[in-house]
């Protein structure tokens, strides 16, 4: 890959909540089904389902909603010292989040050249974003809309799967790779696990944010170091 070619890549990351904040506050067909959920998943079958509600339903788009999507977009400036321009989008609303999200695929970019870049983002991210869009009545943007696409037709990139090499069974955290590469690492405020917490019960939406964003600059350094890409890389909060 050449340093050019970073300017059709957009690097992302997304945080999820249930829902609604507990599971009593789900209507009796959702409890049902999240009842039904809970007791046909491996090594959940002990847990109280209102317990599993608050730790689980957030990765699931039946189940959870995204709270705010964050992205960077290198400029090539300068292509010994890159900056890398991040944009927030956070709200309650989520269909507002998405509403922008997918607007700003669809004019600031070239929609048959841009590829989209997260970690585990082919498994988790990108299916995310397409199924809460159409809960929303939101058409998909022609970047995500890859129903029928042959393999490689789908421009998507994964941090995860480029570090696999093939390895089909291993999962290897971000700040693992952050680590192992000395890339200084997001993890420092909250993880993954306390954002649910955070949200409701701190209000801490712009906290969220912040860590993710802190994810998207981590996952866009660790990007160049599986590309053998030695460049600096400052993050720079922009409007794109």
């Amino acid at each position: 890959m050449k340093i050019d070619d970073l300017k059709n890549i957009l690097f992302l990351d997304i945080e999820t909540v249930p829902i609604e904040q507990c599971y009593d506050q789900l209507a009796e067909p959702m409890k049902k089904l999240w009842d039904h959920k809970a007791s046909k998943s491996y090594g959940w079958e002990e847990l109280p389902v209102e317990e599993l509600y608050d730790s689980k339903a957030g990765i699931f788009a039946e189940f959870g909603k995204i709270v705010c999507i964050v992205v960077g977009i290198c400029d090539l400036t300068d292509p010994k010292h890159l900056i890398l321009r991040v944009k927030s989008f956070f709200s309650h609303n989520e269909k507002e989040i998405l509403t922008a999200f997918k607007e700003l695929l669809e004019t600031k970019f070239d929609q048959q050249k841009l590829r989209l870049c997260a970690h585990n983002g082919k498994e988790f991210d990108f299916p995310f974003i397409c199924r809460r869009m159409l809960i929303n009545a939101i058409e998909l943007p022609a970047t995500l809309s890859i129903s029928g696409k042959k393999p490689w037709e789908v421009l998507h990139l994964d941090t995860m799967e480029m570090w696999k090499f093939g390895d089909r069974k291993n999962f290897t955290s971000l700040n693992l790779l952050a680590n192992i590469f000395k890339i200084p690492s997001s993890k420092y405020d909250i993880d993954g696990s306390q954002v649910r917490d955070v949200y409701y019960n701190e209000e801490g939406l712009e906290r969220i944010t912040t860590y993710c964003a802190e994810d998207v600059i981590v996952t866009a350094r660790v990007f160049l170091k599986l590309m053998n890409i030695h460049v600096k890389l400052e993050p720079q909060i922009i409007d794109l």
